[in-house]
């Protein structure tokens, strides 16, 4: 009776989310062959998504260089070209040079690179906190800002989750307001999981009996899938996350809905305990 009970108010809100969210923007997700990240939806992501083409540039730098090296020895220094070899052994210039390059090369990449790692780790001020639990193998979200209640978020299959991708679709969702900072508090309640973003640019462990925290603020409103990015055993890859970004007016009738849904079912749970209490 309990499980239907929770079928019914998480379907119930499945309609209400139509409602809710069919206007929009974005749906970021996996693309077939994609090679590069999903589209930003962060400020967070973004400067991941420009650190990673500036990393590309050097890199493609630094191989034309060496490459180009490499042709010119081959080409001025082979037996044909330079049949009496030279002996010498030493050049200072050349070893100051090969020494001191890669360590401004090395500072050049570590500017930018704990410039964004301290904007990802010390956390702003936020406007609101959400607990994410990692179970195997879904997760459960919890809004101790709104009334403290919470759901479960499970995967759909293919004949239950309509027009989501496959494998990435989920009955409930982390919902949030855009443009609003947000505060995850993340654990696990039985083995190692990962909470994972991609277009938030935000993954954090799930760890059992320790609270870890990360931050985000969605730009844009629309759909977001990630997974759990840490293996958990054997369903591992079929516990993903679904976060819906929708306008602040939208986000606070889908708090009074949710709190109405899921104090019934906690109401139901806790009088199936007692009953289940008296019969002992």
């Amino acid at each position: 009776m309990n499980s239907f009970r929770q079928c019914l108010a998480q379907f119930g809100l499945g309609l209400i989310g139509l409602g809710l969210f069919s206007g929009n923007a974005l749906a970021a997700q996996p693309k077939p062959w994609q090679l590069g990240f999903q589209d930003a939806a962060t400020d967070n992501m973004t400067q991941i998504t420009n650190f990673n083409d500036f990393l590309l540039i050097l890199m493609t730098a630094i191989t034309l260089v060496v490459l180009g090296l490499m042709v010119y020895v081959m080409l001025r220094f082979n037996a044909k070209a330079n049949p009496e070899p030279s002996k010498t052994t030493h050049n200072t210039l050349v070893e100051v040079v090969w020494t001191v390059v890669p360590i401004l090369i090395l500072v050049i990449i570590a500017i930018p690179s704990f410039r964004l790692l301290y904007y990802q780790r010390v956390l702003p001020e936020a406007d609101m906190t959400v607990k994410a639990t990692g179970y195997q193998w879904y997760w459960g979200y919890e809004y101790p800002d709104h009334g403290g209640f919470a759901f479960d978020s499970l995967m759909l299959n293919d004949d239950e989750r309509g027009d989501q991708p496959r494998l990435l679709a989920t009955d409930t969702a982390m919902v949030v307001p855009v443009n609003t900072t947000v505060r995850v508090i993340v654990t696990g309640a039985d083995v190692l999981h990962s909470w994972a973003m991609p277009a938030f640019g935000v993954k954090m462990d799930a760890v059992p009996g320790r609270l870890n925290e990360t931050w985000f603020r969605a730009e844009q409103t629309g759909t977001y899938y990630g997974q759990c990015s840490e293996l958990c055993g054997i369903r591992h890859a079929f516990m993903p996350i679904r976060v819906e970004v929708v306008e602040p007016e939208a986000f606070a009738s889908w708090v009074v809905e949710a709190q109405a849904e899921y104090a019934q079912l906690e109401t139901s749970k806790n009088m199936l305990a007692d009953a289940g209490n008296l019969d002992k």
